[in-house]
């Protein structure tokens, strides 16, 4: 799927799959030397991303959502601020052999390394406030 090296660990790095669902994006990030993925899905408004294509913000070993500020432990997934606090990003399984990151979970396929192309005149708000 993608080297080992090229998992940051001070961010994240984005690859498309497939799913019963249709296209997704995973988020990498690797910890410790561990690679860890995730839906790259904030689990406040999952439609939102927390990586927006070029790296998530992190702090202090937490992924930031760029939206509403919920963050995210990097190697538990677990929301620890934010309105999605004690919530767990949506774990998905991979694998490190030979220096090369594997999709291992049965439930997506790898399709191409990348965020899903969005559409830059879609001015649709991001910001989600709610009312």
């Amino acid at each position: 799927m993608i080297p080992v090296g090229d998992v940051p660990t001070e961010t994240t790095t984005v690859v498309r799959v497939e799913s019963d669902d249709g296209t997704e994006e995973l988020m990498l990030h690797r910890t410790d030397g561990t690679v860890h993925a995730w839906l790259n899905a904030c689990q406040h408004f999952t439609h939102i991303p927390i990586d927006k294509g070029d790296g998530a913000v992190m702090r202090d070993g937490e992924f930031i959502c760029q939206n509403h500020g919920a963050y995210f432990e990097a190697a538990s997934g677990r929301c620890t601020f934010g309105p999605c606090e004690g919530a767990y990003l949506e774990s998905v399984d991979v694998t490190v052999e030979d220096g090369t990151v594997y999709l291992t979970d049965e439930r997506y396929v790898y399709i191409g390394p990348g965020p899903i192309e969005r559409d830059p005149t879609d001015l649709g708000s991001t910001s989600n406030v709610e009312f």
